[in-house]
């Protein structure tokens, strides 16, 4: 007999006054903490339109019918040489110190067989446009990165990187957003030199400036301008470093400082709108363009299933804001390019009982598996406990990885969840309420405005304060940190017996060193040439239709210092002011 929404609403109905109602009030509640999904929680919509197929609009199911890493799965489980999943020919996230302190760290890795390609992490002067001999620099040179003042400091990164590792046979990641200009033309600089045509470069330089004015605060110019350098790297990019990606967009940064998943899934639509619109305003091909966006990735947590709807409402958001607004026609160029797809986030990490974290990045892994994306056991279990992941924590998650992969078999399956009563109506529930916030944001003239009135930092702040105060009033559980921490439990500890990933004596003495290589630096280099090029750059900043990538080009291949560069475009932009929030 063939069951109709009516029939099976009369059902429901029955079943919650006469089954669960009653079961509720035995067990003392006042209403139910679980639910349960029938059909009529999913809406009408057909198959294909809203679910499809892996590899196929609206790419709900994934953006791939048969994932490259699934094929070679058998192949890297009997090789012999080690293979880290996910690295995507970039190596681990790492850098501190100096230059050369960075160097050596790469040369013992790939003394370990870690042969990935630079992954760079910069420190905070780096990233907000300052050099090692700054003021504002004191105490911070070389700590949560390395070191990049000038092409001197890339030239020594890249010394290992010679033969079958040169700079057109590897993949890059640059984490920057505020001077990626620059340091796009530092790569770009150091493939001249080595006599490599710009065509052949391949890497990710983050370049998501706007998320820095709503999550990680590295801005250093107003919204306006910042988004005509975006632009300017965006056109130099796609007509001169086509196999290079544009931008890693980074809804995750937000989601660290507290935004929803709302805000976060809703946020990252608007900001990669933006992106778009200015590739677009520029006179460039969408379908050309846009397949060189990625994702660094949105946001995690340990609530595994929205995590795996939000990852499937974020790809088939992507796909119809690319096809219907932007009249994409690439199927490349509606999909979301990220190396995963859901986890935890770092910040579900926990100092207490560090290694329950390895539980918790094992979950994550679980959720990226049924999302689309490779099961990584990510961050390794000992991400709160300071600066670099020991080899051992390392060791661990990528045995998490593997587990997931070979023994658990978690990506046999894609999209294990489609047409689930309970997963599709999850997924229809996060795309609408992320809707509501886009329209809000459109109304108010769009992201630029939106940031300018500061209610994206706003709202931010506010569900931060709000899941901090869930926490602290016993409203959500945390293991370890708000529950279970009798003095009866055990804090299971590992020994670590790598010795440490970072040098703490070379840690201790980099700002010296860094300090001193500058003045050599600039005491070597012609400042007559250095000084033309940087005047060149003022002028050309001042004209809103100039590409200022060229100007940058010659001012770093002259040796001109990512402060020297910044200086000149903050007399001309301004800086960006903070919101009072």
């Amino acid at each position: 007999m063939t069951e109709n929404l009516e029939t099976i609403t009369k059902a429901t109905e029955t079943w919650q006054k006469k089954v669960l109602e009653k079961r509720v009030k035995k067990l003392g509640l006042k209403k139910s903490p679980t639910r349960y999904f029938t059909p009529l929680d999913v809406k009408k919509d057909t198959f294909l339109g809203k679910v499809g197929y892996p590899g196929q609009y609206p790419f709900t199911a994934g953006n791939d019918p048969l994932p490259r890493w699934q094929a070679y799965a058998s192949k890297l489980a009997k090789a012999s040489a080690r293979h880290e999943w996910g690295s995507s020919g970039a190596g681990k996230y790492a850098g501190f110190g100096t230059a050369a302190d960075y160097r050596d760290y790469l040369i013992k890795m790939h003394s370990l067989g870690r042969k990935g390609a630079p992954n760079i992490a910069m420190d905070l002067p780096t990233q907000c446009g300052y050099d090692s001999d700054s003021d504002r620099a004191v105490g911070e040179v070389g700590r949560v990165g390395v070191a990049i003042d000038s092409l001197r400091d890339f030239e020594i990164i890249y010394e290992p990187y010679t033969g079958d590792l040169d700079l057109d046979k590897i993949a890059s990641n640059f984490t920057i957003n505020a001077p990626a200009a620059i340091i796009i033309a530092m790569y770009a600089a150091l493939a001249e030199q080595r006599g490599i045509p710009l065509e052949k470069l391949r890497g990710t330089p983050q370049n998501d400036i706007l998320k820095e004015f709503i999550g990680r605060g590295t801005y250093i110019f107003p919204p306006g301008p910042s988004l005509r350098l975006f632009r300017d790297t965006l056109v130099f990019c796609t007509q001169n470093m086509p196999r290079f990606n544009i931008t890693s967009i980074g809804g995750y940064h937000m989601r660290e400082a507290g935004a929803s998943r709302e805000h976060d899934l809703a946020f990252s639509m608007v900001i990669g709108a933006a992106y778009l619109q200015t590739g677009i305003d520029a006179g460039l091909d969408i379908d050309v363009f846009a397949p060189n966006f990625t994702f660094n990735a949105f946001g995690g947590s340990m609530e595994f299933y929205k995590e795996i709807a939000f990852q499937r409402a974020a790809r088939r958001m992507w796909a119809k804001m690319l096809k219907e607004r932007f009249n994409a026609t690439n199927p490349r160029a509606m999909t979301i390019r990220q190396i995963s797809t859901a986890h935890i986030g770092c910040s579900s990490t926990q100092l207490q009982r560090p290694l329950n974290n390895l539980s918790r990045a094992i979950i994550g892994g679980m959720a990226a598996g049924m999302s689309g994306g490779i099961p990584g056991a990510f961050p390794p279990y000992d991400e709160p406990l300071g600066l670099g992941h020991s080899l051992e924590a390392q060791q661990l998650a990528h045995d998490g990885t593997r587990i997931l992969i070979y023994e658990a078999k978690i990506g046999e399956v894609l999209d294990p969840w489609a047409g689930s009563y309970f997963m599709e109506s999850l997924t229809d529930e996060i795309e609408e309420a992320a809707l509501v916030e886009i329209e809000k944001i459109e109304k108010m003239g769009g992201v630029v405005a939106a940031i300018d009135s500061g209610y994206m930092q706003k709202a931010v702040a506010g569900s931060s304060y709000e899941k901090q105060k869930k926490i602290e009033n016993l409203e959500e559980f945390i293991v370890g940190v708000n529950c279970f921490s009798g003095e009866h439990e055990l804090n299971v500890t590992t020994d670590r017996s790598m010795g440490d990933v970072y040098d703490p004596k070379l840690m201790a003495t980099a700002e010296k060193r860094q300090i001193e290589n500058l003045k050599h630096l600039k005491s070597e280099r012609d400042n007559v040439l250095v000084k033309k090029n940087l005047e060149h750059l003022k002028t050309d900043a001042g004209d809103e239709t100039v590409n200022l990538m060229p100007d940058i080009l010659d001012c770093v291949k002259s040796y001109a210092t990512l402060q020297e560069i910044c200086d000149v475009l903050r007399e001309v932009f301004s800086e960006a002011q903070p919101t009072k929030i």
